[in-house]
């Protein structure tokens, strides 16, 4: 008979959890492993709540097995080391984001790319290397091997958790593909959680930013508080026109159907419209354009640990967070129902400790 998530493990630890598609989030008693030699076992401070969370929480993507816990953007400070950690310390700052594991014997594991392991294992929602359910940040404790964990700088404020997906989410792109060069034209499509942290990178690299939106009243938002230094509205034809071939590069954080087209008309020839936005359907391609213009359309997903570090230490450096509104964790539900309705500049982020 198998055990119930309270019994599987010694470490008592308390949660939110859904337990069926509606996705509310009710208290939830469950149990983490004992730190094991290469474990951190850590106090969860802040976790940011992010659209994929919404997507789980109602197994919009099918994959959903309850109950699940929720969560991937944790800082904490460290309570437990094993006797063979060496990167950290009882009372270090750390972070802990998408991943809690990976096969790291692959190629991609190998090159420091543990997001593209076909073994990897997610946060929350998927099964260990020991046969139980991961769980997420919604909780108080967690443990987590310690390649799995990074370094959080003392600089950053720990409510800045949603670093640790948005963030790197739209900073591994902008590196990856050469977009992070002082005077590149770079295009932001979407400004929402993700949207906003990639206008805040391009800007920090040096680049000159335009945000691309179907929302007028973002205009102010994405000039005067973010720095863009252009604003364009995807449903005017006269923006679209304006602004053919003169961009570099696109990232593109939309999670909804959307045209291509316009944006390979914007891009110059060799440009690269790189989609970050978890879209489930389908998208229609235009080849003409990637054709004769020799664009590149493309995806990227989180990144790799070093790379996660890297960024961190980046926003450290140039005093990049993201816009969060902090919340007492029993205003979850509350605040997944105004993420629906995006009301939110730009992240809510759960103070664990507040009540």
């Amino acid at each position: 008979m198998a055990k119930s998530p309270e019994e599987e493990h010694p470490i008592k630890a308390f949660g939110w959890a859904a337990r069926d598609t509606s996705g509310v989030l009710s208290p939830f008693n469950f149990s983490r492993r004992a730190t094991g030699e290469k474990d951190v076992q850590f106090k969860i401070l802040y976790c940011g709540v992010c659209h994929t969370d919404l997507h789980f929480l109602k197994n919009e993507w099918g994959v959903t097995r309850y109950p699940v816990v929720p969560g991937h953007e944790i800082v904490g400070v460290v309570t437990e080391v094993g006797n063979k950690v060496d990167k950290f310390k009882i009372g270090d700052k750390i972070g802990v984001g998408c991943l809690v594991g990976s096969c790291q014997k692959c190629d991609n594991c190998a090159n420091d790319l543990e997001n593209y392991c076909p073994k990897q294992i997610q946060t929350y929602g998927q099964m260990y290397i020991d046969g139980t359910m991961t769980y997420g940040g919604y909780s108080d404790i967690m443990v987590v091997d310690e390649h799995f964990a990074v370094r959080w700088p003392e600089n950053l404020p720990m409510e800045a958790a949603p670093l640790l997906c948005a963030g790197i989410t739209t900073y591994s792109p902008l590196k990856y593909y050469g977009l992070d060069k002082p005077g590149l034209n770079i295009g932001v499509v979407g400004l929402g959680g993700l949207g906003h942290m990639a206008v805040k990178f391009a800007k920090a690299f040096g680049c000159n930013v335009t945000v691309i939106s179907t929302s007028p009243s973002k205009e102010e938002e994405a000039l005067k508080h973010l720095g863009a230094d252009k604003f364009l509205l995807s449903n005017n034809p006269e923006h679209i026109q304006g602004a053919m071939n003169t961009l570099d590069g696109i990232i593109d954080t939309v999670s909804a159907v959307h045209p291509l087209l316009p944006y390979l008309g914007m891009l110059k020839p060799h440009g690269k419209h790189v989609i970050v936005g978890a879209i489930p359907q389908p998208l229609e391609m235009p080849v003409f354009p990637l054709i004769l213009g020799r664009k590149t359309i493309a995806g990227s997903a989180m990144g790799g640990m070093k790379e996660t570090q890297e960024m961190l230490d980046f926003a450290a450096k140039h005093s990049i967070t993201p816009d969060v509104e902090v919340v007492a964790m029993d205003y979850v539900n509350t605040a997944l129902e105004r993420l629906v309705k995006s009301d939110v500049k730009y992240r809510f982020v759960l103070d664990m400790g507040k009540k």
